[in-house]
């Protein structure tokens, strides 16, 4: 994918971000992805229902790529059960990591294939990825 085609859907997913919402409902889990080295400070909430992901929804103050990372995030896992989350969520962290990944199942998040390049932003990239995955781990 040409790098303005991925700036753009990276702005795209940062002005508009998807699922961006405060949920004050107690059906949903409340996480929060918080890094102390910068201003990424986001809250998941995270809805389960018989294995499956029946929503996710965040807010709070990050970077650009925390916020659109987020956004492509919760657009790829609603709807899926918890085992096929966590495909994509390893396929997301190994892709991250410079590591063997099926692209296919990570659509749009492929677009940060690179982000190795460049270690500060590889933690922007994954925080709220390791949320989830962690929350999925303990169901």
């Amino acid at each position: 994918m040409n790098e303005d085609i991925k700036r753009q859907i990276i702005i795209d997913n940062y002005q508009n971000p998807a699922n961006y919402q405060t949920i004050k409902d107690n059906t949903y889990i409340s996480l929060n992805s918080n890094n102390e080295s910068c201003i990424d400070n986001i809250n998941l909430f995270v809805k389960l229902e018989n294995n499956l992901i029946k929503d996710i929804k965040f807010n709070g103050e990050a970077c650009v790529i925390c916020i659109s990372t987020t956004s492509i995030m919760t657009k790829l896992l609603i709807g899926k059960t918890i085992k096929e989350a966590k495909n994509i969520i390893n396929n997301y962290l190994s892709m991250i990591n410079e590591q063997p990944y099926n692209k296919d199942i990570l659509e749009d998040a492929c677009i940060y294939n690179s982000i190795a390049k460049q270690p500060s932003r590889i933690k922007c990239a994954t925080i709220t990825w390791n949320s989830i995955n962690n929350l999925l781990n303990n169901k």
